[in-house]
């Protein structure tokens, strides 16, 4: 019953932010730039063909290719972890981080690059710049989730 509870969480995750990515593709105007939440968050519409922060921005074929060997990869230990008794902050983790990979390969594919479209007003100039999307933030949270079931290994039965 959980693998099929953590399946639906990132089959779902990775369809909420191609959904919102396609949003901003319809209704902004590339490089558009709108401010919530007091202006501490920026929505704004982003196209990276890189990596993050644009790394091998020069070469989308590369990152196309390795994106989806990645994407591949972390899915199938994702499903092999699932089969797996315990470890359910590893395995929500992991759900995360898939989702946040789906998505952006289905950006790169489909759509020659990725949309990001959030930024968060900080104190510090260059960090105000830095754009993301939904599946940013997933890869993100799970990958504090894997952390952290590395440092509170559950216990087996």
């Amino acid at each position: 019953m959980v693998i099929l509870v953590l399946m639906s969480l990132t089959l779902c995750l990775t369809l909420v932010d191609i959904v919102l990515k396609s949003y901003v593709e319809g209704f902004m105007a590339k490089g558009e730039e709108r401010t919530i939440c007091k202006g501490k968050v920026k929505l704004r519409k982003v196209y990276n063909k890189g990596m993050f922060l644009n790394l091998f921005d020069e070469k989308p074929g590369l990152v196309k290719i390795l994106s989806a060997f990645v994407t591949i990869l972390i899915t199938i230990y994702q499903l092999i972890t699932l089969l797996r008794r315990g470890n359910c902050l590893k395995k929500a983790g992991l759900s995360l981080m898939t989702a946040g990979a789906w998505s952006n390969t289905f950006d790169r594919w489909f759509r020659g690059y990725v949309i990001d479209y959030v930024g968060i007003q900080t104190k510090w100039k260059k960090a105000s710049e830095i754009t993301y999307n939904l599946g940013d933030f997933f890869i993100m949270a799970g990958s504090i989730f894997m952390m952290l079931s590395s440092l509170f290994p559950s216990k087996k039965k």
